[in-house]
C-alpha cells in the first residue's frame, strides 16, 4: 500500500506544496484509487496535480468525519468534476464512504456551521453512497472502521460544539469519526483524521476489528491539543505498550503532545510531498 499526504498543516521541505490545517491523503493499494479526507479548501486538488495524481480517477472517497477541515473541500472536487464534463473529459464516478451523520450540520456558538456544506442529496448526484456505522472492508487487507467503540474513560469526553438532527439538537461527540486501517503482513497501519473517538480507543479497535495487536504505523491526527495532563499521560503510557514501529502524529497534535510520545515511540516527521509505503 502506497499513502501520500496531499494536505497537512506541514509541507515537506524542499517540496513547494500547499499546507492548510487540515488533512487529505492518497491511498493506493493493488489497482484501487482511494481519497482520505479532502482537507478544507481547494489545495488538495493542486497539490494533487503536482505529484501526478489524477483526482477524476478515484475509486473511493472516504470521509474521517464531517468535520470543515476534512470535508469543506468536498465542494472543490464536485467543481472539478462538474468542470470534467464541461471539457468533455471523463472520469469515474467514485463510492463515498462515511458515517450515517456525516452530511448532518454542526455548529459551534460565534462561529456556526462547521459540517460538511454538501448535503447527501448533492452528494448523491456525483458519488455512490455507502454511509455505515459498522465496519466495512474496502479491500481484503484495508478496513473503514465505522463508528469506533468508545471504552476508556480518559479519552472523548468532552463535545465540540452541536450537532442539529430532525428532532432537536443535541452536544456533538462526533460519534461519525472513523479512521482506515491496512492489515499488513507485519502488523497494523492505522490511518487517521483527527481521532476525536479518541486515539487510543480508535487504535484498541482497530486491533480488535483486525484481530492483529502488532502496529506498524499510526499516521494522522491524534486530538491531542493541550489535552489534559491524565490523558496524554495514558496515551503515553499505552503507546509505549503497544510499542508501533513509527508513529507520524500530524494536524492536530500538538507540540507537547509530539515530544511527550516521542519519549516512548519512533516520531517521524509529516507534511505534504511525504511518501509512504507498506509491504502487503
Amino acid at each position: 500500500m502506497k499513502l501520500k499526504v496531499i494536505v497537512d498543516n506541514n509541507t515537506i521541505i524542499d517540496r513547494y506544496f500547499l499546507g492548510e490545517p487540515a488533512v487529505s491523503y492518497f491511498i493506493e493499494i493493488e489497482g484501487s484509487r482511494i481519497l482520505f479526507d479532502t482537507g478544507y479548501s481547494d489545495i488538495f486538488i493542486a497539490n494533487a496535480a503536482k505529484m501526478g495524481i489524477d483526482l477524476l480517477d478515484l475509486d473511493l472517497i472516504v470521509l474521517s468525519h464531517a468535520h470543515l477541515d476534512h470535508t469543506w473541500g468536498l465542494q472543490h472536487l464536485i467543481q472539478y468534476f462538474a468542470e470534467a464534463k464541461f471539457e468533455k473529459k471523463t472520469y469515474k464516478r467514485p463510492t463515498l464512504i462515511a458515517h450515517p451523520s456525516i452530511f448532518i450540520s454542526r455548529t459551534i456558538q460565534g462561529l456556526g456551521e462547521i459540517g460538511c456544506l454538501i448535503s447527501e442529496e448533492k452528494a448523491m448526484e456525483y458519488f455512490d453512497l455507502k454511509l455505515t456505522k459498522e465496519p466495512v472492508w474496502l479491500h481484503p487487507k484495508l478496513v473503514f472502521l465505522g463508528e469506533i467503540e468508545r471504552k476508556l474513560p480518559f479519552e472523548s469526553n468532552n463535545p465540540i460544539g452541536k450537532i442539529h438532527y430532525a428532532d432537536g439538537e443535541k452536544d456533538d461527540f462526533l460519534l461519525d469519526d472513523s479512521a482506515l486501517v491496512f492489515k499488513s503482513s507485519e502488523g497494523l497501519v492505522i490511518i487517521t483524521g483527527c481521532a476525536h473517538a479518541g486515539i487510543c480507543n480508535t487504535v484498541e479497535y482497530a486491533m480488535k476489528v483486525c484481530e492483529e495487536k502488532r502496529i506498524v504505523d499510526i499516521i494522522g491526527g491524534f486530538h491531542l491539543l493541550d489535552p489534559p495532563e491524565d490523558q496524554l499521560t495514558e496515551t503515553v503510557r499505552y503507546f509505549e505498550k503497544w510499542h508501533p514501529v513509527a508513529v507520524h502524529a500530524c494536524h492536530c497534535t500538538d507540540f507537547n503532545s509530539k515530544l511527550a510520545l516521542s519519549s516512548v515511540v519512533a516520531l517521524k516527521e509529516v507534511g505534504v510531498g511525504l511518501e509512504l509505503l507498506y509491504q502487503d
